[in-house]
């Protein structure tokens, strides 16, 4: 049966054998309530299940009023029949449970409940140790009597995460749902994990829970627990450009379909305006594309890509482009993981920019390498093209990508973006060390950001020195990417040699505004 928890059945594979008795176990505020009311109105709203709500504590008021700010009209289930609210003692439901023909099984059996919430069991705990009575008999009783309704019933228990003492009921109920709150840089977060269902197999592992205004107890599955790849994972001697006819020579051909490549680069040497290059080459050529932006708002990056020249807000509203945008400060890692998964499934988006995944690694370091895994492994399957921008302040960045961000191993294309100072002059480098079944050219080029994104300088240039330094091309100089280029370089060697004329210094382009 299923539960009509948004994104719980998901991760029990279907729902749960009918006639198991579950308990949800957590600390208070963890949500325990919430998910056994949604339980009980989505049998009733959704599955044709009419079902009771047993409670010690809360009125019946204040569960309308928790359900009101759900949207849940429980008040019209409860004058159609199809809930019942039950207030009673533990001692009464005890002894009800221990008579077959009671007045509460009469009552379930007259509305035809097929399920049932007890909240909670922490009270019959209580009232067990404070008449100095075994709890353990208790608990058996109420799972007998539970049997003999023929519902299936959940039951809510308070239980700390400093209890260190495995609780007698976790051994007798059939399914095991445990909820967790914690803070993470001050934000809460709430997870559930399915500890054990009797009679099925489920996705186990931590799963990030929400509560979320007009929807209730929402689960979303953890990334990390996509299947890792299909049997026949799709492959494409297609190639896409980059944007940038000079740089898909470097690649020897530009990016096959369904290929990962990360850029990487420190602020400021055109990480996302490549991004942006490449998706409107590949909108161009019939593509649907989505980026994903963790660091601008859709807004600023539109205006920013629109003194380049690249209209991203016509093709947005053309349908060509997707901009999902989501404020680091509250990311979370499944529940963004579902977001994009659903719009790309939706709208068949086969182009995907992601900038920048170093948020990842900000928001979770320990699940940001499993996380770019998923993600890569999902696009793959999709064959889909992905770009991962990857924002470093290291020079090279690959020592940091592979150790810190450990993912240099899965995706198949580098692309380095740099800065190299040469005199006074901070120039851009472009190096492309991978690219996996290609001849990729192994050299480092020069571009400047303009009018369309990246453009790659010739080498053949000439012009007359503007510096004291002349401003040779890079095939002049050692050592570029350690950012101490060396001036001893062959041509001015040979010059020397021969007492000729230096090489001509290249006559750079003045970057200016449009």
């Amino acid at each position: 049966m299923k539960t009509g928890i948004a994104g719980l059945d998901e991760i029990l594979l279907g729902g749960v054998p009918r006639h198991n008795n579950l308990i949800v176990e957590g600390a208070p505020g963890t949500g325990k309530t919430t998910l056994g009311l949604g339980f009980i109105y989505a049998g009733a709203a959704e599955h044709g299940e009419p079902g009771a709500i047993v409670s010690f504590e809360l009125d019946a008021a204040k569960l309308m009023r928790d359900a009101a700010g759900f949207g849940w009209d429980l008040q019209g289930m409860l004058d159609a029949g199809k809930i019942k609210i039950i207030q009673t003692s533990p001692a009464v439901l005890l002894s009800e449970f221990r008579n077959t023909e009671g007045v509460f099984a009469e009552t379930l059996r007259a509305m035809g409940a097929r399920r049932l919430l007890i909240d909670g069991l922490t009270p019959m705990r209580l009232y067990a140790e404070v008449h100095n009575l075994p709890f353990r008999e208790d608990v058996h009783v109420l799972v007998e009597g539970l049997n003999r309704l023929g519902v299936t019933t959940m039951v809510t228990a308070e239980r700390d995460e400093t209890t260190t003492a495995a609780a007698h009921e976790r051994f007798i109920f059939d399914t095991i749902i445990s909820l967790t709150r914690g803070e993470n840089q001050r934000r809460v977060q709430r997870r559930l994990t399915v500890q054990k269902s009797r009679g099925q197999d489920f996705i186990s592992g931590s799963h990030t829970m929400r509560i979320e205004a007009d929807q209730g107890v929402h689960v979303y599955r953890r990334a990390q627990s996509r299947p890792v790849a299909l049997q026949e994972q799709p492959t494409s001697a297609l190639r896409l450009s980059t944007g940038s006819a000079a740089i898909d020579t470097m690649m020897d051909g530009g990016l096959y379909a369904g290929s990962v490549t990360m850029i990487c680069g420190i602020s400021g040497t055109g990480k996302t305006v490549l991004s942006v290059q490449f998706l409107t080459s590949a909108i161009a050529a019939g593509h649907k594309t989505l980026l994903v932006s963790l660091d601008e708002h859709p807004r600023q990056l539109m205006r920013n890509a629109g003194s380049l020249g690249f209209d991203l807000e016509g093709l947005t509203e053309r349908g060509d482009l997707f901009i999902h945008y989501e404020s680091p400060l509250e990311l979370d890692l499944d529940v963004h993981f579902e977001h994009i998964t659903r719009l790309v499934e939706k709208e068949a988006i086969d182009c995907i920019v992601l900038d920048s995944c170093a948020v990842y690694a900000m928001t979770s370091p320990e699940e940001a390498a499993g996380y770019l895994y998923a993600l890569a492994t999902f696009f793959k399957n999709r064959l889909a093209t992905v770009l991962f921008n990857y924002e470093s302040p290291e020079l090279l960045g690959l020592s940091q990508i592979s150790q810190e961000l450990k993912g240099s191993h899965l995706v198949d294309n580098i692309i380095l973006l740099s800065y190299v100072e040469i005199s006074t002059v901070l120039r851009r480098a472009i190096a492309i060390p991978k690219v996996r079944g290609s001849r990729n050219l192994q050299v480092t080029r020069e571009y400047v950001i303009a009018e369309g994104g990246l453009k790659l300088l010739d080498e053949d240039g000439a012009g007359e020195a503007s510096n004291a330094v002349p401003q040779l091309p890079f095939s002049a100089y050692y050592g570029l990417l350690s950012r101490s280029p060396s001036r001893q370089a062959p041509a001015i060697e040979e010059a020397i040699a021969n007492n000729t004329a230096l090489p001509p210094s290249v006559d750079l382009p003045i970057e200016t505004p449009p």
